[in-house]
């Protein structure tokens, strides 16, 4: 039975994936090691007690801290990072430091305990300044924020890693992930959320730009469906790639605050503001790669993923709103 180490698995994907992986008969163990700078404890608490599971607090940028959390380990999903494009903007020092030094950290350290494999979050935002729709896998634009170059980098550093070493890598380039457990709250709070709680909550949104940006987003089962097939694929061609996790489908901002509208029954209009510094318009993923080589299956799309959301949403917000 496998033994895995989960990074920022207190986090949103993490946390989804930890729930996947504690059902899964090849699992012996999952270890979580998170700092929980924006992960939540309490994204845990079912599992605290239990003898296949262990949390472990740290920082991907303490390499010492990572050599040992990795230690007994057969695999790893390294999740944690520092995520959103405005964060990096604005911090892009904080950034740099836990995205690609703290992921060279867990790399090394998993060469150096004979880790079998490190399947890792990758990023959409690696395609920047590149117009081409769907987004293949091989071509790549310049990068359009800090977070984007720590993601390529990322990327960079497995191919030069399994070239010189004995390691093996998936990386994975989420398009737009959402789903239960994300955070609403903050000032880098994702679409999804802040659409939700607006609704929910009965104040309109505001919709940076006129609304027609559009991206591929993906329920959050689907990234953890990646995320198993890469931990467990026993195909050796499927191994030392990248594959983007997506639906293969379109969704403009205005399009999604509609969807949301009609779910919660809200008849709010969105308001509008200014677009966002190091935003990309458009998104779309090709997702045959994964396909052909994951046996990855985009089940849940994006209106059945909001609806799956809402029950989840609504019993956060209905909670903070009675305290």
């Amino acid at each position: 039975m496998q033994k895995i180490l989960i990074t920022g698995g207190a986090g949103f994907i993490g946390s989804n994936l930890v729930e996947a992986l504690l059902k899964d008969d090849r699992v012996g163990l999952v270890r979580v090691f998170d700092n929980l700078s924006t992960g939540n404890l309490a994204n845990l608490h079912p599992y605290m007690d239990r003898n296949d599971f262990e949390f472990v607090k740290g920082d991907i940028r303490d390499y010492e801290a990572c050599l040992k959390v990795c230690e007994g380990m057969d695999k790893i999903s390294h999740q944690a990072a520092l995520g959103s494009v405005p964060r990096s903007v604005e911090d892009p020092l904080t950034t740099n430091a836990v995205n690609i030094t703290g992921t060279l950290n867990i790399f090394t350290a998993a060469k150096e305990q004979g880790i079998e494999r490190v399947v890792f979050a990758a990023s959409s935002s690696t395609y920047g300044d590149s117009p081409a729709l769907p987004k293949v896998e091989e071509n790549i634009g310049k990068p359009l924020s800090p977070y984007a170059i720590t993601k390529v980098v990322n990327e960079q550093y497995a191919d030069v890693f399994a070239r010189l070493y004995s390691f093996r890598y998936i990386g994975l380039r989420y398009f737009n992930i959402f789903g239960p457990k994300q955070d609403p709250n903050g000032s880098y709070a994702a679409v999804i959320p802040l659409f939700m709680k607006a609704a929910i909550t009965g104040k309109p949104p505001t919709i940076n730009g006129d609304g027609s940006f559009s991206r591929d987003y993906t329920y959050v089962d689907n990234a953890v469906q990646a995320n198993v097939l890469s931990l467990f694929t026993k195909e050796e061609k499927a191994l030392n790639q990248v594959y983007n996790i997506a639906c293969g489908e379109r969704t403009t901002l205005n399009e999604l605050w509609g969807y949301i509208r009609e779910i919660i029954g809200c008849p709010l209009d969105a308001l509008y503001g200014p677009e966002r510094a190091g935003d990309i318009p458009h998104s779309l993923a090709d997702v045959s790669k994964a396909i052909q080589l994951l046996g990855y299956q985009p089940l849940v799309k994006v209106e059945d993923g909001l609806e799956n959301s809402l029950k989840w949403y609504k019993g956060l917000f209905n909670d903070s709103l009675e305290k």
